[in-house]
């Protein structure tokens, strides 16, 4: 269907799963119940599927009760179980890439970095915040999910990868706080790095990114992206969803849910895994960054693996007031 009827279509059936949560949540278990996240599914110049995703099976007949044959053809259901964010978990030690948990200077994209609070994430890219060279990660690994503080140290490696007080490289600047009882647009936050510390804003696979930060994300059935984590390093994948809206990630305190998120799925297994939060993804064709990852599931992806769900790099840098550094 065109992309109009297909938003169209997702909010009419956002309105009516709103509307039976109540009932939905009755004749499920009404602790795990959540209302599936929608979104738009690419499958040609200005045609699009509606994206269906959904914790577990018994949610499935009470999310299609009511569409008709016409409708379900034009649908992508996923069942990708629980969505949670990306830091790296305490223990056991990961496998990760050995010169990407290690201590690297200058400071390079895809290394381990975190506040002194939390076991690891990655370092996606350089901004400039007010004129100052800065890190972006996300809020969950440089300000430890709301608990930091404005001007707390940020280590590399991260305290999973062996990282100490003497490993600081910068100071937590802004972060974008959770919203309590409606969706939140980004898991972001910045660290100004500290005086003497190095960094190389171009070390990427395959060299600089561009410095243009595409607005929107193009409606492109075969349009494949990479990215560089702490914890599986370099990999490729396919965007196979985009304005994704209701997307429910399971933090440490509660449950957080992101509207306009974009989905990727590996071309070979897992696109990401815990401690690749904070990567930077960007398109391959023109090396455009795109998104700023942050969570995913274990399943759900049609090749192996889950979904990786990443926050729009443009919506990023226009909450938090930056600019992105390319070179």
């Amino acid at each position: 269907m065109y992309v109009d009827s297909a938003r169209e279509l997702k909010a009419r059936l956002a309105d009516r799963l709103a509307r039976h949560a109540p009932l939905a949540a009755r004749r499920l278990d009404p602790a795990g119940w959540r209302v599936p996240a929608l979104g738009l599914v690419p499958v040609g110049p200005d045609q699009a599927h509606l994206a269906i995703r959904l914790v577990t099976e018994d949610e499935v007949a009470v999310v299609l009760s009511g569409l008709d044959e016409v409708v379900l053809k034009e649908t992508d259901l996923r069942v990708i179980g629980a969505v949670r964010p990306l830091q790296a978990p305490a223990a056991p030690p990961s496998p990760a890439p050995i010169e990407l948990r290690r201590r690297g200077r200058p400071l390079r994209p895809g290394s381990s970095v975190a506040h002194p609070a939390v076991s690891a994430g990655t370092l996606g890219g350089f901004v400039r915040t007010s004129g100052r060279l800065a890190m972006l990660s996300n809020n969950h690994v440089l300000a430890a999910s709301d608990t930091a503080a404005v001007g707390d140290p940020i280590l590399q490696p991260g305290p999973a990868d062996g990282g100490e007080a003497i490993d600081r490289v910068a100071t937590l600047a802004a972060f974008e706080r959770f919203r309590s009882g409606q969706a939140s647009l980004v898991d972001a936050a910045v660290a100004v790095l500290d005086d003497g510390v190095a960094a190389d804003p171009r070390a990427y696979p395959g060299g600089p990114l561009s410095g243009a930060v595409p607005a929107s994300i193009d409606l492109d059935p075969d349009e494949e992206v990479e990215k560089i984590g702490r914890t599986t390093a370099h990999t490729v994948g396919r965007i196979t969803a985009v304005e994704v809206d209701g997307v429910a990630v399971q933090y440490d305190d509660a449950v957080h849910t992101f509207d306009d998120q974009i989905e990727i799925e590996g071309l070979a297994g897992a696109f990401s895994a815990g401690g690749d939060s904070g990567s930077v993804i960007w398109r391959r064709r023109d090396r455009a960054a795109l998104g700023l990852l942050f969570a995913g599931s274990t399943m759900g992806g049609s090749r192996g693996g889950g979904v990786t769900y990443a926050n729009p790099l443009a919506t990023v840098l226009t909450t938090l007031d930056l600019e992105w550094v390319s070179s």
